[in-house]
């Protein structure tokens, strides 16, 4: 097998068809998955927070360490075409896991579509720069840092 993206193949290969290096690059690297959510058990509502995983680096948007993160947030969810069904309602809107998934395209600023990593930046859809870590706030505290979430 090899890693090499086919060409479009968001476009053309079913999410449960795609290789193991065309999932990943399916990420836009906004790091909106990885602010800490809250689900509302009377309403079932999902408000994202701007408290940020302890393994996010809020400048680049990246986990700071990818391979290895469930063995230090083990609620770390991994998305799969298997895990996909059950959790893309609390996966932010641009997202393109979400996105395919509901049958939708990616956004103009995808990294895939765009052939820039920093266009999701420049638009504005990651969330470069407005994080605080877990470590910084008590959960008790979670809900004084919810958020709109950002298109």
């Amino acid at each position: 097998m090899t890693d090499a993206l086919r060409p479009r193949f968001w476009e053309t290969v079913p999410l449960t068809e795609m290789t193991p290096a065309e999932w990943e690059a399916l990420c836009d690297g906004c790091g909106k998955c990885c602010l800490n959510k809250i689900e509302f058990e009377d309403n079932g509502e999902v408000a994202f927070t701007r408290v940020a995983c302890r393994l996010l680096d809020g400048d680049t948007c990246r986990c700071t360490n990818y391979a290895n993160r469930r063995q230090f947030v083990p609620e770390c969810v991994q998305i799969s075409p298997k895990t996909l069904p059950k959790i893309a309602y609390w996966m932010p809107r641009t997202c393109a896991y979400r996105l395919l998934f509901q049958g939708r395209k990616l956004y103009k600023w995808h990294p895939l579509v765009s052939g820039d990593p920093q266009s999701v930046h420049d638009a504005g859809a990651s969330v470069q720069g407005w994080t605080v870590s877990e470590t910084e706030v008590p959960e008790a505290d979670w809900e004084d840092y919810i958020i709109e979430e950002r298109p």
